[in-house]
């Protein structure tokens, strides 16, 4: 039978081309008005998958848009109640699939009482962050019913590229993100089955990415531990060579998220080492980037650097979902997890 998980993976494509329809006013105009604040910094307030997301916004708003962006730790509003005055007038940006999430609230309603300018990016528009918000971005992904957020994952990097587009008035992106649906389901037909059984037989594995890759490294690893109970640690491309690099040896998988823009340098270098000692590489990017015994991964490598990220994350949950069914899991049902996290 066909899991929640891959059915959601699959609806992702149309659910970003119905967003990026939708909300094109709402994005015009709250870049403007990002723009006419011009704040020395933005924000961003998440946990789990949605952080991952928000440290995708960070790389967008930091490239695109010149504004520096911190991740605001929820427990500093939470419980702490010591978001920090210089916090007005700054765009935070809190980011919920499901809009209840104890903790995110209560950090996002501190901030805003000290003059935060507070945008949600929120898949429930009717949870209590919604009417919170300044200003409300909707994820439109529909219910997910999945524990595993694969489609909801996917529609908030669309609309932070989105929101990141329409605040550095960038047109090309603008045009591009017009063809998001097609984009994605390229993706989703991508196959991937050439990393499955070396993950479905390993108890770890190192995830890599770098520039607009490192959050969908990140993410990867995490649906991994989730879906497949296997113990997977994301690294940057130019952090792994700190330390991590003495854990794999023959045999060791590694999974490579490889950046198409100016990031991919040194990443041949680095594949160069791990196929030395035996490793198995698979890898996502451009394939002179992969020598020797790496296993190039197939996807679209011709479009925006942004958009690669988010395909190659289209890409995966097919991938996660298969490894997850190869080791006798569930993967709409990890154990000791639900769909809302409460936590403060």
């Amino acid at each position: 039978m066909t899991s929640m998980m891959a059915l959601e993976t699959a609806e992702a494509a149309a659910v970003c081309e119905r967003q990026v329809a939708s909300n094109a006013d709402l994005m015009r105009t709250l870049g403007a008005r990002l723009r006419r604040l011009d704040a020395p910094f933005a924000a961003t307030l998440a946990r789990g998958s949605s952080d991952h997301a928000a440290a995708f916004g960070k790389v967008l708003f930091e490239l695109l848009c010149a504004t520096p962006t911190l991740s605001h730790a929820p427990s500093i509003g939470a419980l702490y109640r010591a978001t920090s005055q210089r916090m007005a007038g700054v765009p935070l940006i809190t980011i919920s699939q499901s809009g209840r999430s104890p903790d995110l609230l209560r950090a996002s309603e501190d901030a805003k009482a000290k003059g935060a300018f507070l945008i949600a990016i929120v898949n429930d528009t009717s949870s209590p962050l919604g009417p919170l918000a300044d200003v409300t971005i909707p994820v439109l992904a529909g219910p997910e019913k999945s524990v595993a957020a694969t489609k909801s994952y996917i529609a908030t990097l669309v609309a932070l590229t989105h929101l990141a587009a329409e605040w550095s008035e960038d047109s090309a992106l603008l045009e591009a993100l017009t063809g998001i649906g097609d984009i994605l389901r390229q993706a989703a037909k991508a196959d991937w089955s050439a990393a499955a059984s070396a993950l479905v037989h390993s108890e770890s594995l190192l995830v890599l990415g770098r520039g607009y890759t490192s959050p969908i490294a990140a993410e990867a690893a995490l649906k991994l531990k989730e879906t497949a109970g296997l113990h997977a640690e994301a690294f940057s491309v130019a952090e792994v060579a700190h330390g991590p690099m003495t854990l794999v040896g023959p045999r060791d998988p590694v999974l490579v998220f490889g950046p198409v823009d100016v990031a991919r340098e040194g990443l041949r270098a680095r594949v160069e080492d791990f196929v030395g000692r035996g490793a198995l590489v698979f890898g996502a990017g451009s394939p002179e980037d992969f020598p020797g015994t790496a296993v190039v991964l197939p996807g679209q490598r011709d479009v925006h650097p942004a958009l690669w990220a988010i395909t190659c994350i289209q890409s995966f949950y097919t991938l996660a979902e298969a490894v997850s069914r190869g080791r006798g899991r569930d993967p709409d049902q990890p154990p000791h997890l639900s769909k809302v996290t409460s936590t403060l």
